[in-house]
């Protein structure tokens, strides 16, 4: 488990993250959302222990981080820009990862090149950024550190290759017990991975929440009343986060569990209701929007 309590860290007079406190819980995909410049870079440099924090305090399985070298065998960060040696090779990396990860796995690493197209003799520095990219996965990946610290993961990726790595995570989550854990500034790109998501503003945490409870206890209504009185009586009693009509038609966004939703509709008289699921985007939407933020500016520009 990574224990984030009360964490601040400052640059020339600027708070990059402030008073921040999240836990990552072990083998889940845990997603940190923010905009540029929201904290989340400098939160995980923090976490990997190539950053000490001014204040608070920083655990990997109940050890501080920096200046540990245990704890940080437990990690492997993988940063936006991934670094290479100059002059280097996959080969190259191979052989400087492999001593200083007791369980990176040479025969896995070559096979996922190969599946991958990387050819391990080609310069690192003539690969295109998201070879680069999957690169520094597989190198993360193979070395089979418990933590896998990612910023902005799949930022150059195609949708393939995109694919390709999350089933690997996958993979990796139920034989080794992998727990990823997800820099970026998209929802849409963690929606189909995550299982538990924070989201960073200006420094700070907004919210901390897991994915499928966010989904089960929130709920998307599309549904045409039979009359005013139906509408009201459907309504009564349940947590309505925001209505919008057009013509006959309602689309109605409600804080409660499917089966309460189900109940009160089945009640009452409609042309039709369906319940929808809900995207991440449309989740954070109305989460934020409860503690006074609009996610559309932070986040959707």
């Amino acid at each position: 488990m990574i224990e984030i309590k009360n964490v601040t860290k400052t640059f020339d007079k600027i708070k990059a993250v402030d008073t921040v406190s999240v836990t990552v819980k072990e083998n889940m995909v845990f997603g940190l959302i923010g905009t540029n410049g929201a904290g989340k870079s400098t939160l995980l440099r923090m976490v990997s222990g190539i950053f000490r924090q001014d204040e608070g305090t920083i655990a990997v399985d109940n050890m501080p981080v920096y200046d540990n070298t245990e704890a940080k065998k437990l990690m492997f960060f993988i940063a936006d820009e991934p670094y290479f040696f100059t002059g280097a090779n996959a080969v190259t990396m191979e052989k400087y990862y492999s001593n200083l990860y007791e369980n990176f796995n040479t025969v896995e690493y070559y096979h996922y090149l190969k599946s991958f197209d990387l050819d391990k003799n080609r310069k690192i520095s003539t690969y295109s950024k998201g070879m680069k990219k999957q690169l520094a996965l597989l190198l993360g990946i193979c070395s089979h550190t418990k933590y896998l610290l990612c910023d902005e993961t799949f930022d150059g990726l195609d949708p393939v290759m995109r694919q390709g790595i999350k089933s690997i995570f996958a993979k990796e989550m139920e034989e080794n017990g992998l727990t990823p854990v997800i820099a970026s500034h998209n929802l849409r790109e963690l929606e189909d991975i995550c299982d538990h998501v924070g989201l960073l503003h200006k420094g700070g945490v907004l919210l901390s929440k897991d994915l499928e409870n966010m989904k089960c206890n929130i709920q998307k209504v599309q549904c045409v009343f039979e009359g005013k009185e139906d509408e009201t009586k459907a309504l009564d009693g349940l947590d309505v986060v925001k209505k919008e009509q057009r013509g006959a038609l309602c689309t109605i966004t409600i804080r409660n569990t499917k089966e309460e939703v189900m109940a009160h509709f089945s009640a009452v008289n409609t042309v039709f209701f369906e319940v929808l699921p809900l995207s991440l985007e449309e989740i954070f939407i109305s989460e934020t929007e409860v503690v006074g933020y609009d996610i559309k500016k932070i986040i959707l520009g």
